[in-house]
């Protein structure tokens, strides 16, 4: 007898849609085989064909970690290209290059965990290099070009299968997983969370990734939100992943849970899906989630959901289907196109600021590049390995030719020498010494640890001659004249082995401090380890006593290098600027917005030896310049591969720079609002709020040509407006525009944005020609949230439409009449006043008004909070009043901003969320504004009225 072909099960038959496949494939796994899938790491289920599955790759602006891959720029860079189409083609390439290192490695993921959506509302944040944009719709518009690009455009399988981060209101590094950002319901609905909105509703998304931070009181990870308003926006299943370590935290750090199993089955509950803990180590988390099992804190139906969600991305992905996959064969990678890509997206980035006829160059300037970016191509924490390198030194010479080109870093070149006469040196190595260690491997840089098959510094001889290059706030590196920096590995040596600073806990890094035995002489501590340089008898070394007090013997001043080059050119560019893993980068805010004492010194002398200086700001977020003496001023995020080439070519040029700013640089640190301070509105933050005079505003960018706007047209339709304006190229240069069209309300009645961006396009055009856009304002772009009604209101009046080249320059404006909702004073009655619903306040704070649901409001550390709640009705009269609060203290009413009216002690409860209604008789009609002083550590959540 025949033995039968065992029948297909239905999860493997192509036919079936995935969500029938996904039931099958659920009904088949164990219970334990379903919460294993749970964590990132989620094992083979060998029994049915099942392969193991990670989730997370990351993929900001190119393939990170897994080795050699095409670099584009920095995601601040993306952003400032203000180019959909564009973003779009390098979130393609970047994922078919993932496809590709996939199909040679399986450690490569395709559950990628980009992009970052975090608006740039505050400059010195570490991780500015992450986000698009400090605007929602903009950071939205080139979201969902990249997430377009890196889904594929088939109907059915994704390329790739994109998550955004990190929800929600992340903008600090300081305390990032115990800090909770302040944010009220205009912000929330009107600034923070629109960024994810709109890239969830284009339908390109996979899911979200919860950030560190707290929100209101509540962490991130266990938000309200993400059910209440995320999963609301699409039909769509979508995976949550967590961040790393961070469902430890919620007991760990931020002791909002007393048990692992509670913190767990709450962000269970809360729409978490894949736990990202402990590495590779499933088995904590897997105890966890057993042991809210039996607990009842959850049911195998809650984790069925997150089960569910997982399998979605994973048939998305055609791993069930590898025949009909039609991304399964991808080859693409490092391909001349994704070449020329990378460099086209460096010459879009690159924005000029300032220029009064010194660029571009004429073809037979002799030039002097000088500074310490001058001849680096810098790699940032989410980089790949760079298989093509191009640094503006290299660039210029490629450009140039090297004969008219002249280099000085501006590195101090010194010899440490010991109280016993003799100099640190490195010694001579063989072959192997040329093999160097760097940021950015074959692995995950946090898994690198320091080489340890280099000897390790000596105390004799000479001394070698060092680099000493200062980044800043007394932090530098040490490099040796073959190009090696001086680390320390994990057995505390000393050593000439890494080819950059880099890895998770950068050993790079170092401070001089001076000697208190010695004059003149400074102890070397090293950041890393928090240790001081040592000689010992087996080496030179890092220890936590006898530090070798060393003295400085500069052989060579930087300043004096780049005034000797500078004199002798006729034209100077001082490259200047961050190292991304040095004073600003995930884990570490910026303190200033300043350039670097060192990096000014040299701007200094260049500018005195030949006032034909330029500065060419090569950084991961904005600085403030004084620009006035200096003839152009030029920026671009670490450009990638072809960052080099792209600014040779564009300070040549061979191309017309066109990228705009995509945040407000600010003239000053006092401009600035505390980093902690995430109420846009009330901290005037952003150009949308901002009322002084930026160094350089929102959407700013210069061209070697020119340009005119006319016509501009608007047309009402029921949805909204359709404007129309044209832009005609007015000078002899074939060049890209960025038209911006901002909106302005005339006359609110609460604080709006003193403009918005409500569309933009990049649009290329050859002298003389012109060319006719058309841009669709919806109403909802004009609305805004109207926290008497907890919805989005469009208020009746003008709106004024301007048309420009930035937020300030602008060309064009009409004002048109809108019908549209009038408000009407807040019905206390039905509803009672929500304690977070503020119209204005004074030192309070939002916090959770129960750990899965709410808010709550509280004065800041306990000490005294002032509410105003405008126009109440309270129709022909109320006779009390009762306010729900815990804690202790005293909530005062007052009508109008009179005197206190009634007061009502709260006296201490519980716990913060064993809330008490106290009552007491108050007289009030008509519409009136509501006043509410909060004294002492105690938390409103909601205040009644009633007759």
């Amino acid at each position: 007898m025949t033995a039968q072909t065992p029948p297909t099960p239905p999860f493997r038959d192509p036919r079936l849609p995935f969500a029938k496949r996904i039931d099958d494939l659920l009904v088949r796994l164990t219970l334990d085989e379903r919460i294993a899938f749970l964590h990132q790491f989620t094992p083979a289920v060998e029994r049915l064909g099942i392969a193991a599955f990670r989730t997370g790759q990351e993929a900001l602006h190119g393939v990170a970690w897994m080795g050699p891959a095409t670099v584009f720029p920095q995601a601040v860079g993306l952003g400032a290209t203000w180019n959909d189409d564009l973003v779009r083609r390098v979130g393609e390439a970047v994922s078919a290059e993932a496809r590709a290192m996939r199909a040679r490695d399986d450690r490569v993921g395709l559950n990628v965990w980009s992009p970052t959506v975090n608006l740039l509302r505050h400059p010195l944040w570490g991780r500015n290099e992450e986000g698009y944009s400090e605007d929602p719709r903009l950071t939205s518009a080139i979201a969902t070009a990249y997430t377009r690009g890196l889904r594929g455009d088939h109907p059915l399988y994704w390329r790739t299968a994109p998550v955004l981060k990190h929800w929600l209101a992340h903008n600090n590094e300081t305390r990032r997983d115990t800090t909770s950002s302040s944010v009220r319901p205009r912000v929330l609905h009107e600034y923070d969370l629109p960024a994810f909105r709109a890239t969830v509703e284009a339908g390109a998304v996979a899911g979200v990734m919860p950030a560190y931070n707290l929100v209101n009181g509540r962490p991130n990870h266990v938000s309200p939100y993400l059910r209440e308003q995320l999963r609301t926006w699409t039909d769509q299943e979508l995976l949550v992943c967590s961040d790393a370590g961070a469902p430890s935290n919620l007991v760990d750090s931020e002791h909002y849970f007393d048990t692992h199993e509670e913190a767990t089955a709450a962000a269970v509950l809360a729409g978490v899906d894949s736990f990202t803990d402990h590495g590779t180590d499933s088995s904590r988390i897997v105890a966890r989630v057993q042991g809210a099992l039996v607990q009842g804190l959850l049911s195998e139906a809650d984790i069925d959901a997150a089960v569910r969600r997982q399998l979605d991305v994973r048939f998305r992905l055609g791993e069930f289907d590898p025949e009909s996959d039609p991304y399964a064969d991808a080859e693409d990678f490092d391909t001349p196109a994704h070449r020329a890509l990378a460099q086209e997206a460096a010459e879009q980035a690159i924005v000029l600021l300032k220029n009064d006829g010194l660029l571009p160059l004429g073809p037979d300037v002799r030039v002097a590049v000088v500074g310490l970016l001058a001849d680096e191509c810098k790699l940032d924490w989410y980089s790949g390995t760079l298989i093509h390198r191009s640094t503006p030194l290299e660039g210029l010479y490629e450009r140039f030719g090297a004969d008219r080109v002249h280099f000085a870093e501006g590195v101090d070149r010194v010899r440490l020498r010991t109280t016993q006469g003799t100099h640190l040196s490195v010694p001579a190595t063989d072959g192997a010494a040329d093999e160097v260690s760097g940021a950015a491997g074959a692995l995950d840089p946090a898994l690198l640890s320091g080489r340890t098959d280099l000897p390790p510094l000596t105390a004799d001889g000479p001394g070698t001659e060092f680099a000493l290059i200062d980044w800043g706030e007394g932090v530098l590196t040490l490099r040796a004249p073959d190009g090696r920096y001086l680390s320390v590995a994990e057995d505390g040596f000393v050593r000439a082995s890494a080819d950059r600073p880099g890895g998770w806990v950068v050993q790079e890094t170092f401070r001089l401090e001076p000697s208190r035995s010695h004059e003149n002489g400074h102890l070397l501590k090293h950041l890393g380890t928090g240790r001081y340089v040592t000689v010992a008898a087996d080496g030179v070394k890092v220890a936590a006593e006898n530090p070798a007090v060393l003295f400085l013997d500069f052989t060579e001043r930087g300043t004096d290098a780049v005034a000797r080059a500078a004199a002798s050119a006729d034209v100077v560019l001082v490259v200047a600027g961050n190292d991304p893993h040095i004073n600003g980068r995930e884990t570490e805010d910026r303190t200033t917005l300043r350039l670097p004492a060192h990096q000014e010194r040299l701007l200094r002398a260049a500018r005195a030896a030949n006032p034909a200086t330029a500065l060419v700001l090569v950084s991961a977020y904005p600085y403030a310049v004084d620009v006035a003496a200096l003839p152009a001023v030029l920026w671009t995020a670490h450009g990638g591969q072809a960052a080099g080439t792209a600014l040779a070519r564009t300070l040549a040029g061979d191309v017309s720079p066109a990228g705009r700013l995509p945040q407000t640089w600010y003239a000053f640190d006092d401009d600035l609002p505390d980093l902690l301070d995430y109420d846009v509105i009330g901290g005037r933050q952003t150009y949308l709020y901002f009322e002084g005079t930026p160094l350089f505003p929102f959407g700013h960018g210069l061209s070697y040509t020119s340009f005119a706007y006319a016509d501009l047209r608007v047309r009402r339709h029921p949805g909204g407006l359709t404007v129309s304006f044209g832009v005609t190229n007015t000078g002899g240069t074939t060049a890209d525009e960025v038209a911006q069209l901002y909106v302005r309300a005339v006359a609110p009645s609460v604080p709006r944005p003193r403009r918005e961006l409500a569309a933009h396009h990049r649009v290329r055009l050859a002298p003389g020609a012109s060319a006719e856009l058309s841009f669709e304002v919806p109403c909802s772009a004009l609305e805004f949230w109207d926290v008497a009604l907890s919805r989005p209101r469009l208020e009746p009046g003008g709106y004024e439409l301007l048309a420009g080249a930035s937020s300030e320059d602008v060309r064009l404006r009409t004002t048109v009449e809108l019908d549209g909702e009038p408000a009407v004073p807040r019905p206390v009655l039905e509803h009672g006043l929500n304690a977070a619903d503020f119209d204005e306040q004074r030192g309070a704070v939002l916090v959770d008004r129960t750990r899965t649901a709410g808010d709550a409001v509280s004065p800041v550390d306990g000490g005294t909070a002032e509410l105003v709640f405008t126009a109440c009705d309270f129709g022909t009269g109320v006779t009390d009043v009762s306010v729900e609060a815990a804690g202790e203290g005293v909530v005062e009413l007052s009508l109008d901003g009179g005197r206190s009216y009634v007061a009502l002690t709260v006296a201490s409860t519980k716990g913060p969320y064993d809330y008490a209604t106290l009552g007491a008789a108050v007289t009030a009609d008509g519409v009136r504004d509501v006043h509410l002083r909060l004294r002492g550590p105690l938390r409103l959540a909601h205040v009644g009225f009633s007759g």
